[in-house]
C-alpha cells in the first residue's frame, strides 16, 4: 500500500522533534519549527496558495483552522485539535485526521485557553480572521504596557 502525502506529512512531523507542521504535496516538502500561528499568517499574507497539500500540524485549534481555510489544503492532520477547528476545517472542505479532539486549544501555562483560539470565539469568517489574528498576534508580541 502506498503512503499517501497525508500519512508523510504525519510521520515527518513525529519523526522531527523540532517540525510544528509539515505540507507535503507529491514531492515537495515544507517544514516549519516556528510555533503558533505566524508563519500561517505569513503564508496568508503572502498569497500561498496549498491547494493539493497535506499538512501535519502539531496542535490545531479554531485560529490556524481559519488559516487554513484561506490557505486550501486538501487535509489536515493533528495530534491535538479543538472541535471548532474541526468544524472549521470541515466548513472549508478540508478533510480532516486527529488523535485527539478536545473542547479547546490551552495556552502554553496550561491555565486558559489558547489567546489566539479566544480572539476568533465569535469569528466564523476566515478572512476576517486573518485581521483579528493579526492584530492579536502584534499585541502580544508587544508584550505587556507600563502605565
Amino acid at each position: 500500500m502506498a503512503a499517501t502525502d497525508l500519512d508523510l506529512a504525519r510521520a515527518l512531523l513525529i519523526a522531527d522533534k523540532d517540525a510544528t507542521l509539515v505540507a507535503v504535496r507529491d514531492d515537495e516538502v515544507i517544514t516549519v519549527t516556528e510555533r503558533g500561528i505566524k508563519p500561517l499568517l505569513a503564508w496568508v499574507r503572502e498569497g500561498r496558495d496549498l491547494t493539493g497539500f497535506s499538512v501535519a500540524d502539531k496542535i490545531v485549534g479554531k485560529a490556524p483552522a481559519l488559516l487554513y481555510a484561506v490557505l486550501g489544503p486538501d487535509a489536515v492532520f493533528s495530534p491535538v485539535m479543538s472541535w471548532t477547528g474541526r468544524a472549521v476545517l470541515l466548513a472549508a472542505g478540508i478533510a480532516t485526521s486527529y488523535d485527539a479532539l478536545v473542547p479547546h486549544i490551552q495556552n502554553r501555562t496550561k491555565n486558559g485557553q489558547c489567546p489566539m483560539d479566544a480572539s476568533v470565539e465569535d469569528v466564523w469568517e476566515p478572512y476576517e480572521a486573518v485581521g483579528v489574528l493579526g492584530e492579536r498576534a502584534r499585541t502580544l508580541l508587544a508584550g505587556p504596557q507600563l502605565a
